[in-house]
């Protein structure tokens, strides 16, 4: 099948002809009403690519698997046909026919508009200074100035002299607590030999399952125990709870459950918004409200002894702290989750009607649900992790699990219980095929001290900060404050000031530093607050990798080079090598080999399992190859000859009904838990887990006691109980009646692509709103809104749908601020902007679970977005 399209019609894209115009040729799609269509452009002059490597002049030209790199979710194939020079088509997979046993793996429409990104007239260029900063510190920095100062263009060598220069400064008067860092790819490996730096502890994209949940008896990240895709079939009930993968991993995992669709299993979908995944699937809609997902499982669990549908032998043989005749041996309460249930020590049975009143879930939409997924019926129990990106979500880890181990769904067909996350989305187990490692030295952060991401704008204003361990680790400890003066934050490899919250508090935060270093391919939010801006290369000038999240177990995606680096843009390996020369040390010691040689160790290193469970090798290698790449290596076999997975862009397993390699997960220790014990303290999954109520209550995040060894309901700081004026459920509203949720989008992936014109075109951004919530407002679809909470104010266009909750505001997650007014509202709609410098627990990055409110805008109505020029960098 080809499914690729043209970059222009009839045009081609090229390097110099795109730049001549922002405006390019439209495609446009099904909307709402209000989600507002711009015409076409005339497509940009044709001209030739230089340096595009592998293009030949045959008129055919030649397709090149291309990165599609951001961290969506999809990790699908990319390709490009090269003509002449000039990109002028994008596809995607073809190197087998799609099945079901054969999936291809197909792109989204971000992937497909990657080439506007690339050949962007937004990209980084050259080397930049803020006008204004100057080296030294204090008032040099005019801080003031950060997010509205002038550029000007500077060399490479200026710019590597300045960071050298402020580093020694910096590292010499404050040491390395004045350091703040992100990713150790270029300047973070300096920073590592300087005395490191502190790091940034976020609970990001998996909210409160980036605490150390092994503890319970849980994977890590509650990852790999659902079941192989191809059991989906034998559920009677899929329930998915929380995300939306049609659209933030569009490209798409939701393939892994055509088989189920198709045999009739009935899906259900828990959230705030009947959203494209639960239309997908035809699911029945039980409705939540953001951040309350745990008074509607506390619910459920309490119905479903009521009803007399859990599996007591599943816990009392595989679980400790259900009731008080299972314990675990470190126990210190005489308490235990059935006993919160009926209400023992509080007087408050959880029941259906109890839970209603905080999640605004109908009660016989509850009763339903307890039994549905009880012990009776073959359920498999999905979440993503929308719901655990709440304040106050700490409990959802303990509690998804034990709704789990109360209906028995784990360890045998049709049954399962975990996250259903990317890659993950209804495909368990062990990986089939991997990449190797590039043979790169990794460098350690000799400052083992981390800041929590969400309060990071109050620490550098206040000069402490906690220490309490990094997220998506398992070393985490008592609260530890530490005070320090911040001087520099160089951010690499993420758009901080996009993903952390409390961007109005950024902004005031931020004049305080001296330094602000970015590596950035395209001008987006963290480099327009930066002093120094590095322009780093996209993945499609780099000599090629591997997709850093795999695609999935079955699949692994390779990506070669489309062009030489564009511009002045250098890959983190030239720019690292720059600065370690500059401050005296050994590029070759932290860079030993060449980015071909570490790129020919990754695809050396590729491995495949075959039908007898053997791991081999995957790439053919012969002496030949090694010659023509100019590397060290071996030859060897494999099952695919180098040349032809390159040109394939993946590898992926076929498989087949009743394979080797079909999984069930938590079966071996359904199976036989003494031999096959789980990680946690008990060996069994731990209800009741001493660790996670000591540790939680120890962080200094929310008040001591505040949380149990067992699974309870804690009110968030803001969320449905900000809803009420006095904080009591039903009272009277408050300011900001409304909870805010950040719902994932087909225009972005996180803060990348926003000023994509395709996408900007084809989906408008504006903010979903309730049918009741709008006409208690006087708010019509299509109607300038203005979105405020108690941390800042957007403007946006209303989307009025009677898909989502009253009491619900979906403000889709991405936009780039544009603080472009005089009156500080951001009027491009960016979610952290409303999401203040807040948080609870073990330090979490709540983003859905603000409040807010909204009203007609009485000012000047907003211009859609696409027909905006394309937001570059001004220069002095």
């Amino acid at each position: 099948m080809d499914d690729s399209q043209n970059v222009f019609e009839p045009g081609a894209l090229s390097r110099r002809g795109f730049l001549k115009g922002s405006a390019v040729a439209a495609v446009s799609a099904g909307a709402l009403s209000s989600l507002v269509a711009c015409a076409p452009s005339s497509p940009a002059p044709k001209e030739g690519l230089a340096g595009t490597a592998g293009a030949t002049s045959v008129d055919e030209g030649t397709w090149i698997a291309a990165a599609c790199w951001d961290n969506c979710g999809g990790r699908c194939v990319n390709r490009v046909l090269v003509r002449d020079g000039e990109v002028v088509r994008q596809g995607s997979e073809t190197s087998h026919e799609d099945s079901f046993e054969w999936l291809q793996q197909r792109g989204c429409p971000r992937g497909r508009a990657r080439a506007q990104q690339v050949f962007g007239e937004d990209r980084v260029k050259f080397p930049m200074k803020r006008k204004s900063w100057q080296p030294g510190g204090g008032a040099n920095a005019h801080g003031e100035l950060r997010g509205r100062d002038q550029w000007e263009q500077i060399s490479w060598e200026e710019a590597i002299d300045y960071i050298a220069q402020e580093a020694e400064r910096i590292y010499g008067e404050f040491g390395p607590a004045a350091v703040i860092g992100t990713k150790a790819l270029a300047v973070g490996k300096i920073l590592h030999q300087l005395g490191g730096h502190i790091s940034l502890s976020d609970t990001s994209s998996i909210g409160t399952y980036a605490f150390n949940i092994v503890a319970l008896g849980l994977p890590s990240q509650d990852l790999g125990e659902l079941n192989d895709r191809f059991d989906n079939k034998n559920a009677d009930t899929i329930v998915i709870m929380g995300g939306n993968p049609a659209w933030s991993s569009g490209g798409s995992t939701m393939n892994n459950f055509n088989e189920a669709r198709d045999a009739g299993v009935q899906f259900v979908y828990v959230g705030p918004s009947y959203n494209a995944t639960a239309a997908y699937f035809e699911a029945r809609w039980v409705p939540v409200l953001p951040g309350t997902d745990t008074a509607f499982m506390l619910g459920v669990c309490y119905e479903m002894i009521e009803q007399d549908v859990v599996d007591y032998d599943f816990l009392n043989t595989y679980c400790v702290g259900f009731d008080g005749d299972h314990m675990p041996a470190d126990a210190t309460l005489q308490e235990n989750f059935r006993g919160y249930l009926v209400g023992d020590y509080d007087g408050t049975p959880k029941t259906a009607e109890w839970a209603s009143a905080i999640c605004g879930t109908p009660v016989e939409d509850i009763r339903w649900f307890a039994e549905t997924v009880g012990k009776d019926h073959k359920v498999m129990l999905m979440h993503n992790y929308a719901l655990a990106r709440c304040a106050s979500a700490d409990n959802i880890p303990q509690l998804f699990m034990t709704m789990g181990a109360m209906g028995g769904h784990m360890g045998k067909s049709g049954h399962a219980c975990g996250g259903a996350y990317k890659t993950y989305a209804g495909a368990g187990g062990p990986a089939l095929v991997k990449f190797g490692e590039t043979g790169l030295p990794a460098t350690k952060n000799a400052l083992a001290d981390t800041m929590p991401e969400p309060l990071m704008w109050q620490c550098i204003r206040e000069g402490r900060y906690n220490s309490t361990g990094a997220a998506y680790g398992v070393n985490f400890n008592a609260e530890d404050i530490k005070e320090t003066e911040f001087k520099w934050l160089n951010i690499e490899g993420r758009n901080t000031l996009q993903t952390a919250v409390g961007l109005s508090d950024a902004r005031e935060a931020i004049q305080k530093l001296d330094f602000v270093t970015d590596l950035a391919y395209t001008f987006d939010t963290s480099a327009a607050y930066a002093d120094i801006v590095l322009p780093c290369a996209t993945e499609w000038e780099r000599v090629g990798g591997f997709a850093g999240h795999q695609r999935s177990r079955e699949t692994v995606v390779v990506y070669s080079r489309v062009t030489e680096p564009l511009w002045e843009a250098k890959t983190e390996f030239e720019i690292g090598r720059m600065l370690a020369a500059r401050l005296g040390m050994d590029p070759d010691e932290l860079w030993p080999i060449t980015e071909e040689q570490a790129f020919f160790n990754q695809i050396v290193g590729c491995t495949y399992v075959d039908a007898a469970g053997e791991e081999k090798p995957l790439v053919t290698i012969t002496a030949d190859d090694i010659a023509k790449w100019g590397v060290d290596a071996e030859p060897q076999e494999g099952d695919i000859a180098l040349d032809d997975f390159l040109s394939a862009g993946c590898y992926t397993v076929k498989r087949a009904e009743g394979d080797g390699y079909s999984y069930i997960g938590y079966k071996d220790f359904v199976d036989d838990p003494e031999a096959n014990p789980r990680e946690s303290a008990s060996g069994k999954l731990e209800i009741y887990c001493q660790y996670k109520g000591d540790m939680l209550n120890s962080m200094g995040y929310s008040p001591a006691g505040t949380f149990k060894p067992y699974p309870t309901y804690v009110a968030s700081p803001e969320g449905r109980e900000g809803m009420f004026a006095d904080r009591q459920i039903g009272g009277a509203a408050s300011e900001y009646p409304l909870i805010v949720y950040n719902p994932h989008y087909l225009r972005r992936a996180h803060g990348v692509m926003d000023n994509v014109p395709w996408l900007r075109e084809a989906w408008s951004a504006p903010v979903f709103v309730s049918a009741a919530d709008a006409a208690a407002r006087g708010v019509a679809d299509g109607d300038t809104v203005r979105v405020y909470s108690a941390h800042g104010s957007v403007l946006r266009t209303a989307s009025v749908v009677e898909m989502l909750m009253p009491g619900c505001v979906g403000l889709p997650h991405g936009a780039w601020a544009d603080f472009s007014k005089d009156d500080g509202i951001d009027v491009a709609g960016m979610d952290n902007v409303l999401c203040g410098s807040v948080t609870s627990g073990m330090g979490t990055s709540g983003y859905n679970n603000y409040n807010c409110n909204f009203e007609k805008y009485e000012g000047e109505a907003l211009v859609a977005d696409c027909e905006l020029p394309c937001r570059t960098v001004a220069m002095a």
